[in-house]
């Protein structure tokens, strides 16, 4: 897909896209880098785009492997599905809201690594956090998620462009939050790869309980 393209398709539906270009190959490698790839069964893309994650997955996950990819956007959809034709790519046109239900019915009860695209800045924060209580029962510990940040840190809220870190959000799911940043991107990003450990994953379902009513 063209970059004419990619920013008419990004201005049309900017809330959903929440993106000026495509990811560059450099931002692609910072958000695999940190996955174990060459051990994992099942892998999810939270907003695929055009593609720039997917290939850099399908680039080192095992042939065996699964890589679920959501992206609701239909032209992108369409374009994913034209281009990619790798039988370990399941493509999934649903809202990432859906990931719990997507996931079970398709027979997986946990997964190995994420990769989340999703503006994340641009979604209510009742939002971001269903999209985590309804992924977090299929996290690990030795799952990994990635997820990128442009460094402007900007959110909508209450009709008006505010900044934001997702440090602490992600720090309510994940005992370990490690960030970096990539210049070489338009605009540059935040990198921040995430994981849950041991002892939080015991304890995950009190936490949880907690953060639902936070919620209410």
């Amino acid at each position: 897909m063209s970059l004419k393209t990619f920013a008419a398709e990004a201005l049309s539906h900017f809330y959903t896209v929440a993106a000026i270009s495509p990811s560059s190959i450099h931002l692609a490698s910072a958000m695999v880098e940190p996955l174990p790839l060459s051990r994992a069964l099942v892998a999810v893309e939270l907003g695929a785009g055009t593609g720039a994650m997917t290939r850099a997955l399908l680039s080192e996950l095992p042939e065996h492997a699964r890589l679920l990819a959501f992206e609701i956007n239909p032209r992108f959809f369409s374009y994913l599905r034209t281009n990619f034709s790798d039988e370990r790519l399941v493509l999934i046109n649903e809202t990432v809201e859906n990931i719990d239900s997507e996931l079970r019915q398709r027979g997986y009860q946990h997964v190995d690594v994420v990769v989340s695209s999703l503006g994340l800045g641009f979604m209510s924060e009742r939002k971001r956090r269903r999209i985590f209580e309804r992924l977090m029962p299929f996290v690990q510990p030795h799952t990994v998620l990635t997820q990128y940040q442009y460094i402007h840190g900007l959110q909508f809220s209450n009709g008006r462009l505010r900044r934001l870190s997702l440090k602490p959000l992600l720090h309510d799911y994940f005992t370990s939050v490690e960030s970096r940043i990539i210049w070489r991107n338009l605009p540059p990003a935040y990198v921040y790869t995430c994981q849950l450990h041991e002892m939080h994953n015991e304890n995950r379902w009190t936490d949880r309980k907690r953060r639902k009513k936070r919620l209410h």
